[in-house]
């Protein structure tokens, strides 16, 4: 693999280390600006809302700029993002920091990894994108606690001067490392637009909303649960989430192999998984020690959502798998936006600890959702050929390369 794939992989650990980042501070936020824990979830949701909104306009939008100038356009963008964020001096002022990059960031996915896949043989090309993929990743499972701990260590503007640092470093790395990539080629094409003809992608696209929406309504308050039903001080929580994605990245590597079998059973035994994981945290969420082993549990699982939205997406349309994994990341981000506004919803109205109970609600549905199969039904055969392909090559490359 080219130098310069590494370091679009470090482009891609600074930015979804700066969108889920503030997960593990959303507490301190709130009693630093005086707000409840429901309006600090914004800073989450709508950063996910402008994502699944603008996505597709602002990649089309910018399709014909030089490939390696709107990369590190968009690494600027999320620098001057986190600068702007550390300084805030208001919640409203944070909230405009924290949307300005959002309407970039699935820019940055769609140019890198085509451009990763460009760089290499054709035969090669999967594992290019899975290094790329590897940022988003570990970003997922480790950029949460790096960055709450930080804030623990030093105060909640720390956090987002490590993301920008991240970034800056990123954003170098980009304009040294990555070779010009002026666009050539006529990128209009209509056949892609041909699998929005599928009935069975949008039945995958909204069980994926769905089930992200379950994931985040707790995961997204997974730092104010631990404090006021586990009753965990700044450094504990630092340490579980820690602990949550050092067993992610474990839960990540086994997904993948598990999809590479049977993609439906292995996403009905996740969505079950998760809910007995959450039913678990609401029974024994007040005792420490088993509180830490259902994290260990939780995050195991839980990472494994993101990788088999992604597969159910793009197998369903081998013939355009970018347009689909843009699709994916529109309903991936508005499920990130309907689950944290339903569990600040409940946190409001109901209580913190209940905010298990919408999680398991929205999982159950996601779960239903699995056995909705339309149109004919694709031989299992060519069902495990393909998720091979789509999986389990880029999965145990990741695994490697971590």
């Amino acid at each position: 693999m080219r130098k310069s794939i590494y370091v679009m992989a470090l482009g891609a650990f600074g930015i979804i280390t700066t969108e889920f980042g503030v997960i593990g501070i959303m507490p301190t936020i709130s009693r630093e600006f005086n707000i409840s824990i429901d309006t600090a979830g914004w800073l989450l949701s709508a950063f996910a809302l402008t994502i699944a909104l603008t996505g597709p306009f602002t990649t089309l939008l910018t399709a014909k700029v030089n490939r390696k100038l709107m990369m590190c356009l968009v690494m600027a963008v999320f620098v001057v993002s986190n600068i702007l964020s550390a300084f805030a001096p208001s919640f409203t002022v944070l909230m405009i920091a924290r949307i300005l990059p959002a309407f970039l960031h699935p820019v940055f996915w769609a140019v890198s990894t085509v451009a990763a896949a460009k760089q290499v043989e054709p035969k090669d090309a999967p594992k290019a994108v899975s290094v790329v993929l590897g940022g988003l990743s570990i970003a997922t499972v480790l950029g949460v606690p790096i960055t709450t701990y930080v804030a623990e260590l030093f105060n909640w503007q720390a956090s987002f001067v490590l993301s920008g640092i991240i970034n800056l470093v990123a954003f170098i790395a980009l304009a040294v490392f990555v070779p010009s990539m002026p666009v050539t080629e006529n990128t209009a094409s209509e056949s892609p637009l041909l699998i929005l003809k599928k009935g069975q992608l949008w039945v995958n696209l909204f069980a994926t909303l769905v089930m992200i929406a379950g994931m985040f309504a707790t995961y997204g308050y997974l730092a104010e649960y631990l404090g006021k039903i586990s009753h965990m001080s700044g450094g504990q929580i630092s340490l579980m989430l820690l602990l949550f994605g050092g067993a992610g990245i474990a839960g990540n590597w086994l997904t993948g192999i598990a999809l590479s079998k049977n993609i439906l059973l292995t996403t009905r035994v996740f969505l079950l998984g998760l809910v007995a994981a959450h039913l678990l945290a609401y029974l024994f969420g007040g005792l420490f020690i088993p509180m830490a082993v259902i994290i260990s549990i939780w995050g195991f699982i839980h990472t494994g959502g993101f990788l088999i939205g992604q597969t159910r997406t793009t197998t369903e349309a081998p013939e355009a798998p970018e347009l689909a994994a843009s699709l994916m990341v529109s309903f991936g981000n508005a499920g990130v936006t309907v689950g944290t506004m339903v569990g600040g919803f409940i946190i409001t109205y109901y209580g913190v600890h209940h905010v298990i109970w919408g999680s398991m609600l929205l999982l159950l549905v996601a779960f239903g959702m699995s056995f909705i199969v339309l149109g004919k039904k694709q031989p299992v055969a060519d069902t495990e050929k393909q998720a091979a392909e789509l999986v389990e090559e880029p999965v145990l490359e990741l695994t490697a390369e971590c």
